[in-house]
C-alpha cells in the first residue's frame, strides 16, 4: 500500500495543528457556529442528532493491520467501543466529543490516516474495486490511479470550495464492483487493440434526490491524459454548476441540463488548453505508484491438499460459508475471504473494538497484515491460502464474524438513518433489524439467491436504496416513519435505477411487504433466474399487486392477467 514520505507525513500533522487550534478558538467562542462550519467540514466533523459525528477516509478501503488496529484504539478510547463502515469505503465514529476530536486526528496521523476532504464541497475520498489487485477479471490494478488521482485532488486550491461534494470512482474490471456509473466521475480501464492501457470516462451519475445514470464522453482516454481530463472536467464544473440551489449544484445537474453532447464540448476545449500541462503523467510516475502495489511473496505451491475437500463435505456450515463468503483469486491456490459486517441485531456495517483487534490479527496470521473494507459495507481478506480457510472460519466464527450471507438479503446495504442522522426522515436501523427478524433462515436466503437490499433514512440516499433489486427509503408523513419501496435496481455492469413500487408502507409492515414481494419471484422465476431478472422480464405489476392487496380474489385475478404470455 502507499506509504507516506516526509512531505505528506508533515503535511497532514500541520493540518491536525491548524484544526487544534481552530476547535480551541470555537470552544472559546472566538469562532461563531458559521465560521467553524467549513472548518469542521473540511476535517470530516459533521453535527449530528447526538453528538458529533467523524468520517476518517481510508482510500480505495485498503487497510493495514497496524491502522485497524489504531482505529480500534479509537473506537474504545474515543467513541462507544464501535465503527461503522460505509458505502464510501470509509469509518465513521458517532460519538466522539468536539474537543477531542484533534486528539484522534493526532493518532490517525501517526499511522498514516486522516480525515480530510470526507466531507465538504470538495473531491471525496476516491473509491474502488474492492477485489482490486486480485480479482481473476481484472485488466489492470485501479489502486495506482486512486492514489495518483488523491494525492492531485489533495488540498487542491481550485477545488478545494466546489458547488457541491464531488465522487470518483475506478474500476479496472471486466465487473464494476465500485458502482462507478453512479459518480460524479466514473473511470473504466480498458485496454485498446494495440495493447494501450486507458480510461471510459464517464460524468454525471449520482443518487440522492435526483438520481441519473452517468454518461460516457470519452471511449478512451490515455493514461498520461488522467489528470488533466479530470482537470478540465471540474473546471468546467466550477465554473458553471450551480451555487444557488443546494439540490441542484450536483454536476449530474450541470450535465443533463447541457446535454451530453454540449458538456463534453465545453471539457474537450478545456482541455485542448491544459493536456499539455505539467500535469500530463509520463509513464515514470505511474511505475512510481505502482511499486506501491506490488503483490505479496505468493507462495508457488499453495494449491491445497485434499484438507480443504474433505471439510466442505465433512461441514456444512463451513460449505455455505464457503459458497457465499468466498471469492476467486487471480493466483492458484489463494481465496478472497468476506468478512461479513450483517450478523442479526447489529447495524449493517457496525463493527466493535474488539472485533477489529480481532480481524487485525487474523490479517496478520493470513492476508499479508492486509484488510479492506467494501462498498457493501464488509471487509475483506484478500490473499488467503485455500489451506487456511477452515481455521480461518473458525477463528472469525468466533468473532461473530462469519455469518454466511454475502450476496443474499440479509447482506443489506444500510444508512445509520434517524438513529444518528441529523437529515434523516425515518429509522433504518431497527427496519434492516425487523427484516432480519422476518429472512432469519439461511435455506430461504440460499433459495432466494443474489438479491441486493439497500435502505437509506432519507433522500440523500447514503444506502443507495436507488440501485438495490430492492430499495426501501424512509419518509415522513405528519411525523410518523412511512418507507417507499423500488424494485429493479443495479450498480453494476447492467446499472439501473428502481422503479417505485406505489403508496409507502407503514414502518410495521415492511417486512411484511417484503415478503409478499419475494413470494411473486418465488412463484414467476424461471430455473436460477435473479431476482432482478425476474422483475425485468414480468415487470412491476404483479409485484404491485400483490404487495397492496395480499390475498383478495381481484388481485390474483390481477396477477393471472399480468401473468399471460411471461
Amino acid at each position: 500500500m502507499y506509504q507516506y514520505d516526509y512531505y505528506d507525513q508533515t503535511l497532514v500533522d500541520e493540518r491536525v495543528a491548524q484544526y487544534r487550534g481552530q476547535v480551541q478558538r470555537y470552544l472559546a467562542g472566538e469562532l461563531s457556529d458559521d465560521e467553524f462550519r467549513p472548518l469542521r467540514l473540511m476535517n470530516g466533523l459533521y453535527l449530528q442528532r447526538h453528538a458529533p459525528m467523524l468520517r476518517v477516509a481510508i482510500p480505495y478501503g485498503l487497510l493495514s493491520s497496524r491502522q485497524l488496529r489504531t482505529l480500534a484504539h479509537i473506537a474504545r478510547r474515543y467513541d462507544k467501543g464501535f465503527g461503522h463502515f460505509t458505502t464510501r469505503q470509509n469509518i465513521q465514529y458517532n460519538w466522539p466529543k468536539l474537543e477531542e476530536t484533534p486528539d484522534i486526528l493526532a493518532e490517525l496521523a501517526q499511522v498514516q490516516m486522516h480525515a480530510i476532504q470526507t466531507s465538504g464541497n470538495c473531491i471525496r475520498n476516491v473509491t474502488a474495486d474492492h477485489l482490486a489487485g486480485v480479482a481473476p477479471d481484472e485488466i489492470e490494478d485501479p489502486r495506482i490511479y486512486c492514489e495518483i488521482i488523491r494525492q492531485w485532488s489533495t488540498f487542491h486550491p481550485e477545488f478545494s470550495y466546489l458547488p457541491r461534494k464531488f465522487k470518483i470512482a475506478v474500476t479496472g474490471a471486466a465487473y464494476d464492483r465500485a458502482a462507478a456509473q453512479v459518480h460524479d466521475i466514473g473511470l473504466n480501464l480498458v485496454r485498446a487493440e494495440t495493447g494501450q492501457i486507458g480510461f471510459r470516462v464517464l460524468v454525471g451519475g449520482g443518487l440522492g434526490r435526483t438520481p441519473l445514470i452517468g454518461r460516457v464522453i470519452r471511449e478512451f482516454l490515455p493514461e498520461r491524459d488522467l489528470l488533466t481530463y479530470l482537470e478540465a472536467i471540474l473546471r468546467v464544473y466550477n465554473q458553471q454548476g450551480r451555487r444557488d440551489n443546494l439540490y441542484k449544484a450536483r454536476i449530474k445537474i450541470l450535465v443533463k441540463a447541457l446535454g451530453t453532447e454540449k458538456f463534453r464540448t465545453q471539457v474537450e476545449a478545456e482541455w485542448e488548453q491544459i493536456r499539455n500541462s505539467g500535469l500530463a503523467l509520463d509513464q515514470a510516475e505511474i511505475e512510481r505508484v505502482r511499486r506501491y502495489f506490488s503483490p505479496p511473496p505468493y507462495e508457488t505451491n499453495a494449491v491445497d491438499d485434499l484438507s480443504f475437500e474433505q471439510w466442505l463435505k465433512a461441514d456444512k456450515a463451513f460449505a455455505d460459508w464457503i459458497k457465499q463468503n468466498i471469492a476467486p483469486h487471480k493466483i492458484a491456490g489463494y481465496r478472497n475471504v468476506f468478512v461479513a459486517l450483517k450478523e442479526p441485531h447489529v447495524p449493517p456495517g457496525d463493527i466493535s473494538a474488539d472485533q477489529m483487534d480481532a480481524v487485525a490479527d487474523i490479517a496478520d496470521h493470513y492476508s499479508f497484515g492486509m484488510v479492506r473494507s467494501t462498498h457493501h459495507q464488509n471487509l475483506l481478506l484478500t490473499d488467503v491460502r485455500q489451506a487456511d480457510l477452515y481455521p480461518l472460519w473458525h477463528t472469525l466464527k468466533s468473532q461473530k464474524l462469519a455469518a454466511p450471507v454475502i450476496g443474499t438479503l440479509a447482506d443489506m446495504i444500510c444508512c445509520p438513518g434517524l438513529d444518528f442522522c441529523s437529515l434523516a426522515n425515518a429509522s433504518s436501523i431497527s427496519v434492516a433489524d425487523q427484516i432480519n427478524e422476518k429472512f432469519d433462515r439461511l435455506d430461504y436466503l440460499y433459495d432466494l439467491g443474489d438479491l441486493r437490499l439497500n435502505l437509506s433514512g432519507c433522500m440523500n440516499a447514503c444506502g443507495h436504496h436507488h440501485v438495490g433489486h430492492i430499495g426501501i427509503l424512509g419518509v415522513d408523513k405528519k411525523g410518523e416513519e412511512w418507507y417507499q419501496i423500488s424494485l429493479g435496481g443495479s450498480s453494476e455492469n447492467d446499472v439501473s435505477l428502481g422503479d417505485i413500487l406505489g403508496p409507502s408502507v407503514p414502518k410495521t409492515e415492511v417486512a411484511n411487504t417484503l415478503e409478499r414481494i419475494l413470494r411473486v419471484y418465488v412463484e414467476y422465476r424461471e430455473n436460477d433466474e435473479r431476482f432482478l431478472d425476474t422483475f425485468r422480464r414480468i415487470g412491476l405489476e404483479p409485484f404491485r399487486v400483490r404487495a397492496y392487496a395480499p390475498g383478495s380474489h381481484e388481485a390474483k385475478q390481477e396477477e393471472q392477467r399480468h401473468a399471460v404470455g411471461y
